[in-house]
């Protein structure tokens, strides 16, 4: 049976999506509103996410307990976070209790408390959680990347800086908040068992009030780019690349994604077999694709000893620029493969299809069903890969490693 999706658009600007899942029990939402680090004032880095966490602490006629148990005694398992481009919130649940979780999470986004006493503690939660990046240095290694590849502010790190965050106080997160949180954008998606008619009425009832306002774009500034190192005595060394891909507007987007499958799909992936399994030069080495909107990269982490970072930085370098020699029938095979498995489960999970139909309308401004998606993967030719490769060549490198000494990157002048 053909998938159908549902659209509502409210007069303020926010969107309402849908899809009804058959013969499933639950139903998730992913709500999304244009306020992510991007948006982050100056002086004040790391805003939003403090926003965040001050958000859910309390809403409301309830305090921060008593809003945790409404969730919790509707069996909902829910999130929040801050991405570049917005401020996430998300919900599963069974689908009898989406609507009593919508009126809970209207009240976080449209009626926080933002009580004084509350703020410290999650201010020193976005704190905490920036610190923690020093003792997880391949994570660290990757948002580092984003930030010097992507145009300014839009890979900004979501915790913000040390002194950002010391800047912040309850005022100014207030006014961050007064000022950025707009129905213009924001974007509301359930999937599952819905009843998409009660749904919508639900959505204008909670949402159709909240007043339209001028969104502020963010000014971009070209990356920073080039070539960073970070020095930490340890016994790793944490080798970070990235290079342009085609964004998911693209025609040769699902090109792009083969691509990466090839290079980086499995144990039987060219960086895991030349780099990992017939040297032995890392403990783990992938490439994986993301996007921003109008922005994508292709980003390449490599793990290993000190004494073997040099050579594993030329392997890795070799492995990707190798791909545009060309690709075998069995390996776009193998990599069309992954992608419907990865498809179909996420098929099966509400919260990712949620999270798909936002996605979908923030960078399409339409939606995809599974079954374009099955097809658009089914149709990509070894030929298509390769003109992938040769439209957005590895070349222009970002590089960021983190370790005792720095690499040479004279291999990407070769």
């Amino acid at each position: 049976m053909s998938e159908r999706f549902f659209i509502r658009e409210l007069p303020n600007g926010m969107t309402l999506l849908g899809q009804q899942m058959a013969h499933v029990s639950s139903a998730a939402v992913t709500l999304v509103v244009p306020c992510g680090a991007a948006c982050d004032p100056p002086g004040l880095a790391g805003a939003s996410a403090v926003a965040c966490e001050w958000c859910v602490r309390g809403a409301g006629e309830r305090s921060t307990r008593q809003l945790n148990d409404a969730l919790d005694a509707l069996g909902c398992q829910h999130q929040e976070m801050v991405r570049s481009e917005h401020m996430l919130f998300g919900a599963a649940q069974l689908g009898r209790n989406l609507p009593a979780v919508l009126e809970l999470l209207a009240d976080v986004l449209l009626r926080p408390r933002l009580d004084d006493e509350t703020f410290g503690p999650g201010r020193a939660l976005v704190e905490q959680d920036l610190a923690t990046l020093a003792d997880e240095p391949a994570r660290q290694c990757s948002l580092m990347l984003r930030e010097r590849f992507y145009p300014s502010p839009l890979g900004r790190c979501v915790y913000g800086t040390p002194e950002g965050l010391a800047a912040a106080t309850a005022e100014t997160i207030r006014g961050h908040i007064d000022g950025h949180y707009r129905p213009q954008g924001a974007i509301l998606a359930a999937a599952g068992n819905i009843d998409w008619p009660a749904l919508s009425d639900l959505g204008e009832r909670l949402f159709a009030g909240w007043p339209a306002g001028r969104s502020v774009e963010p000014e971009l500034r070209p990356p920073a780019g080039g070539t960073t190192h970070v020095a930490k005595d340890s016994a790793q060394v944490h080798i970070g690349l990235a290079h342009r891909a085609a964004p998911i507007h693209h025609e040769l987007y699902y090109a792009s994604r083969m691509a990466e499958m090839v290079l980086s799909g499995g144990a039987a992936a060219r960086l895991h077999t030349e780099v990992r399994e017939k040297r032995g030069l890392v403990y783990h080495v992938a490439s994986h694709y993301h996007s921003l909107k109008g922005h994508a990269g292709m980003f390449t982490y490599a793990g290993t000893r000190p004494d073997l970072a040099q050579e594993t930085f030329e392997a890795t370098v070799t492995e990707i620029r190798r791909l545009a020699d060309g690709v075998c029938d069995d390996e776009v095979t193998r990599a069309r493969t992954q992608l419907k498995s990865a498809l179909i489960m996420q098929g099966e999970s509400t919260s990712a299809r949620a999270n798909a139909l936002a996605s979908d309308w923030y960078h399409l401004a339409r939606l995809r069903s599974l079954e374009e998606l099955s097809a658009a993967i089914e149709s990509v030719t070894a030929d298509e890969v390769l003109a992938y490769l040769h439209a957005f060549p590895a070349s222009e490198f970002t590089v960021l490693a983190i370790g005792p000494e720095p690499v040479d990157t004279g291999a990407l002048d070769a």
